[in-house]
């Protein structure tokens, strides 16, 4: 391996963590071919085969995983070289890549605004996917920390809670239930429930919150998108449970109403999470304690 190039490698970690050549293409800004080529000859020095192809799909053989593991060692180690050689410059600056779960995205880009005014200096990149998404960037170490509701437990993760989640039942401004002072939750049972996707945090806690109860919802419709969940709930097509950090907008508008039922808001917590491993640069430990620090009163001030 000892004539493997970083961009090889680079190339390689991008096409094995995406099992296409074709997206990696894309994200990297390279052709097809190029990306085709680079891994030919990662092959060949390597003395191994690293993809295969089985059907129309992509895998990564033995070999692949192997070298997978240890090319993202190396990634982390230039890159952690490359923040330590700043710091003894006497240069401020850094990098940091940051995974926010979509529902945090309402309030994510906000805090790292403010982050910035404080250090201008440090370049930070946003990623916003859900939940599984990032939590493969974190486990792939495609990103140094993440902001999200509830922590993995099949990583092996370090996280701490920063500030409470709170969790509503909403419905159109004009439905009959937003009027109610209480609401008991049985008189939800023949509501129709525009839900996110299975698997999502904001699903995991609708479905504890109905269990807990002995209540089956009636779910109407299934959406990845908050903004799609609000727009379907002003339109009257059902109630939703979503995240009360979500609507700003649509509740100063009058658009919405928070439901008064019994036992909500059912407040969980955003966490941010890092991988055990991850080592803390200079500006990745300025960001995590600015975090812990702001976010609370900042998230406080949006309801």
């Amino acid at each position: 391996m000892r004539n493997a190039t970083i961009r090889q490698l680079q190339i390689f970690t991008v096409a094995a963590s995406s099992l296409s050549f074709a997206r990696a293409a894309e994200k990297l800004h390279l052709t097809h071919a190029a990306i085709s080529l680079q891994i030919k000859q990662l092959e060949e020095v390597s003395g191994a085969l690293l993809f295969e192809r089985i059907g129309k799909r992509v895998f990564l053989t033995a070999a692949g995983e192997i070298l997978l593991l240890h090319a993202r060692q190396i990634l982390q180690s230039l890159k952690e070289a490359d923040e330590a050689l700043l710091v003894l410059k006497g240069l401020k600056g850094g990098r940091i890549a940051v995974a926010v779960a979509s529902t945090a995205e309402y309030f994510a880009p906000g805090l790292l605004a403010e982050f910035g005014k404080r250090h201008d200096e440090v370049r930070i990149r946003l990623l916003i996917d859900n939940r599984d998404t990032v939590i493969r960037l974190l486990a792939g170490n495609e990103v140094d920390l993440a902001i999200m509701g509830r922590p993995p437990a099949i990583l092996d993760a370090f996280s701490v809670a920063f500030a409470p989640h709170p969790l509503v039942l909403v419905a159109a401004a004009d439905h009959p239930l937003a009027a109610a002072d209480t609401l008991p939750v049985e008189d939800l049972a023949g509501e129709t429930l525009i839900v996110r996707e299975a698997g999502s945090g904001t699903r995991s806690a609708m479905e504890e919150f109905f269990l807990e109860r002995s209540i089956k919802p009636r779910i109407g419709m299934e959406m990845g998108s908050n903004e799609a969940i609000k727009q379907a709930v002003v339109a009257g097509l059902g109630i939703s449970f979503i995240s009360q950090h979500t609507l700003g907008l649509e509740l100063s508008a009058g658009r919405l109403a928070v439901l008064k039922v019994e036992g909500t808001p059912v407040v969980r917590h955003w966490h941010l999470v890092r991988h055990k491993n991850k080592h803390l640069t200079p500006a990745f430990a300025a960001f995590w304690d600015f975090i812990l620090e702001f976010a609370p009163g900042y998230l406080k001030k949006l309801g």
